[in-house]
């Protein structure tokens, strides 16, 4: 059995005092369906933890959607549930909606948080595609500052140096899409409902009021083993009309990004195929194209 103190604190100055007085030594709990379960199944990766900090309490800062100039602030403690059904989200990124829907239960959704998605660093997190196919920073707060980094840096240090000892995840700012833009979110799993992604990826369409790209965000999920866009396929589709002969082509770009990034695996003949049809699904499903 693994032995720790549980506190909750008191505001988010506490919270970082905390971290930063038990360095490696403590975690912070939000939804816990992920913390519960190791702690319970006494995972070698948490033997060290002494302290359980749960955020719980933080709810009324933590736990809120409210517009910020031309961005939306998501906190940390938003679960998936809430990602599903705000208004303010299903309005600015329908698609992060639709990811959120998409996560485990409706148990899971109702305690997961978009926060601890993120800092799980789980490459099969169904939001964060969705998140890295817009401008979304990371809010982080510490014991002497506060600050943002881009989504796709962050993800990029988790489990190195992401955060400091005293710091911890706030929110995101994410930056609100143009009028013109068309969203989709598509997941591939073994069964459609309570499955972990095997594949997902979002995608932002911007047109020029015509059938004509202006830009792509193209964001595939458990491909890479750092979530990103694949700018390859997006130059690609600028300035090319809207037609599912150029999506499956931005399909095929991706596959072959994947490859290359990953290398040929036992799992590849498999993947290969399936990336190349959820990336065009999602382009089709964005612009009212009849799915392939």
């Amino acid at each position: 059995m693994i032995v720790y103190d549980f506190v909750r604190p008191s505001g988010l100055d506490h919270v970082s005092q905390l971290l930063a007085s038990n360095p490696g030594r403590s975690k912070l709990i939000a939804g816990g369906t992920d913390l519960l379960v190791q702690l319970r199944e006494e995972s070698e990766a948490l033997k060290s933890v002494e302290l359980v900090i749960d955020l719980s309490a933080l709810a009324t800062e933590l736990a809120t959607v409210k517009e910020e100039d031309d961005a939306l602030v998501i906190g940390a403690l938003v679960t998936h549930d809430m990602g599903e059904r705000h208004p303010l989200i299903r309005r600015e990124f329908p698609h992060l909606s639709a990811a959120c829907a998409s996560v485990g239960s409706p148990q899971i959704r109702h305690l997961g948080t978009l926060g601890g998605g993120v800092c799980n660093g789980s490459p099969a997190a169904d939001p964060v595609p969705a998140l890295i196919s817009c401008d979304t920073d990371v809010l982080i707060h510490g014991t002497k500052e506060t600050r943002s980094q881009p989504l796709p840096e962050f993800c990029a240090r988790i489990g190195k140096d992401a955060l400091a000892d005293d710091e911890f995840v706030t929110g995101f700012r994410v930056k609100k899409l143009p009028p013109s833009a068309r969203t989709a979110f598509v997941k591939l799993g073994r069964r459609k409902a309570l499955a972990v992604s095997r594949l997902n990826v979002a995608v932002v369409v911007i047109s020029d009021g015509s059938d004509r790209i202006e830009s792509v965000r193209l964001a595939p999920g458990c491909i890479f083993r750092v979530p990103g866009r694949v700018t390859a396929a997006e130059r690609y589709l600028t300035g090319k009309a809207v037609s599912k002969e150029a999506f499956a082509e931005a399909g095929e770009i991706v596959a072959r990004e994947m490859i290359e990034r990953t290398g040929y695996r036992w799992s590849t003949p498999y993947k290969e195929i399936a990336v190349k049809a959820i990336v065009a699904d999602a382009l089709c499903h964005a612009t009212g194209l009849e799915v392939f």
